[in-house]
């Protein structure tokens, strides 16, 4: 089987999209190196006494803006080239959609599955002292996030390290997708798979793609397969489901379980809590692996999971019309053009799943305003309303219902405002690549990376590095 290098197949793409900009060579090749990576080594003392060495990455791909931002994740998988190539997704994907970070990305070659849970707050605080001593980390720096392997605890011990260390009024903003309790904001657990469903959703909306496809506009009635039941597929799925899709298949990495009439999310969910696996759930047929799922035929599939998972070995038998990519890096630029030939809707990874950095923008803004998104407007708008409806009521000589009244007059609270708030990112962003790829006559995932180029292009520009 072919060794995919990650970084390499996000510049091949890089490269795909440059001849689409003016920009002097030189500065091309400034935007698509990394700027700096930090290799860490650091001993943990386990619990039974045995001291472990720990490796560790931070990669800052792009200081054009400030701070940078990326995920850390654990997992054996971590390595300098994938902190590299999903630190360089992250520029591409805030600049497409206006989130005013340069981009970064970490990780800790651990299976959090051998470690206790005081041996894992050992590592994660180490790892924010290592990165806090040669200044990679910071609310005006550098800010992680969860990424796979990671959550919200890891992100709290983290912000009290960090703390401990600069303790500042400030100090909350140094990590994103913390608890509510500690700082956090609400719709950020569900942000990725959010952003995911509002991209779909929008692509589904485009008449002429859909016809292309030979599928009606809308998500109602269309069959989806999810791989990876994280928060990023859960969600998705979810959303989908509500939205009224059939999911057909799930996929995880202990196997996929297929039914053409549909699965029920979190009853999947509730049996693999229950059992330790997706595999025999309740009238649905067990698959040969995990990645058996991806090639069922259906009209949507959500590749989930981890980077490299559709690559020139099995594209040839993905069945899906439409390819939306939750996770970073599923498609190898090989398997996009097979998928592409097939004629298949490719809706990229810097654009789709944006949905978490944009909702960690607006929880660094919140933690760096002090003031909860809603607090001072939201009773405002509610009494306002009310004399609104009291007004009207008056107007027509009836009176509306208690429950009417409710609804009518709801202001918008902290989830209602990051809600809408992604869903007006995705679908500006989706508009904006669809144009350039509609001008140029190229995929989505080329368009997003002119897009992207452009922006990053004419920070440089506007920084007076290059005339």
């Amino acid at each position: 089987m072919a060794t995919y290098k990650f970084f390499e197949q996000v510049n091949k793409n890089f490269d795909r999209a440059a001849v689409y900009t003016t920009l002097p060579k030189g500065i091309l090749n400034q935007i698509k190196a990394c700027n700096s990576v930090y290799h860490i080594t650091f001993p943990l003392e386990r619990d039974n006494g045995e001291v472990e060495t720990i490796h560790a990455w931070r990669a800052e791909h792009s200081h054009h803006r400030m701070p940078t931002k990326g995920g850390i994740r654990y997992s054996m998988l971590v390595n300098e080239d994938e902190v590299t190539a999903l630190a360089a997704l992250m520029t591409y994907k805030c600049a497409v959609v206006d989130v005013p970070f340069g981009g970064a990305k970490g990780g800790i070659k651990i299976d959090r599955n051998n470690y206790s849970t005081s041996e894992l707050e050992r590592i994660t605080r180490r790892y924010t002292y290592e990165l806090w001593a040669k200044n990679f980390i910071g609310p005006g720096v550098d800010v992680p996030a969860p990424d796979y392997g990671t959550g919200e605890q890891e992100m709290a011990w983290i912000m009290d390290t960090y703390r401990a260390l600069s303790p500042t009024i400030d100090s909350a903003a140094v990590v994103t997708g913390k608890p509510i309790h500690q700082s956090g904001i609400r719709g950020r657990a569900e942000a990725t798979g959010r952003g995911v469903f509002f991209g779909v959703r929008e692509a589904c909306d485009q008449l002429e793609d859909m016809k292309a496809l030979g599928l009606t506009t809308g998500i109602e009635g269309k069959s989806v397969v999810v791989q990876g039941l994280g928060k990023v597929g859960y969600y998705s799925a979810k959303y989908f489901q509500e939205a009224g899709a059939v999911l057909v298949a799930l996929c995880e990495y202990e196997g996929s379980i297929y039914s053409k009439k549909g699965l029920d999310i979190d009853a999947v969910m509730a049996h693999r809590k229950e059992t330790g696996s997706i595999l025999n759930f309740p009238g649905a047929q067990n698959l040969d692996t995990s990645a058996s799922g991806l090639e069922v035929e259906c009209d949507i599939l959500i590749p989930a999971a981890l980077e490299n998972q559709l690559t020139e070995e099995n594209a040839p038998r993905i069945k899906a019309k439409i390819i939306g990519e939750g996770a970073n890096g599923p498609t190898t630029a090989e398997a996009h053009d097979i998928l592409k030939a097939r004629g298949a809707l490719i809706i990229p990874d810097n654009y789709l799943n944006a949905g978490g950095v944009t909702v960690s923008y607006f929880e660094w803004l919140k933690n760096l305003s002090h003031v909860r998104f809603g607090r001072m407007e939201r009773r405002f708008e509610e009494n306002a309303m009310r004399k609104m409806v009291q007004g009207v009521e008056e107007v027509v000589g009836k009176k509306f219902s208690d429950d009417m009244i409710k609804k009518i007059v709801h202001g918008a609270d902290e989830r209602d405002l990051v809600d809408s708030g992604l869903e007006d990112t995705m679908i500006v962003a989706y508009n904006e690549i669809k144009e350039i790829r509609d001008r140029h006559k190229i995929d989505l995932r080329t368009a997003a990376f002119v897009s992207a180029i452009k922006k990053i292009g004419h920070s440089y520009e506007q920084l007076g590095i290059f005339p």
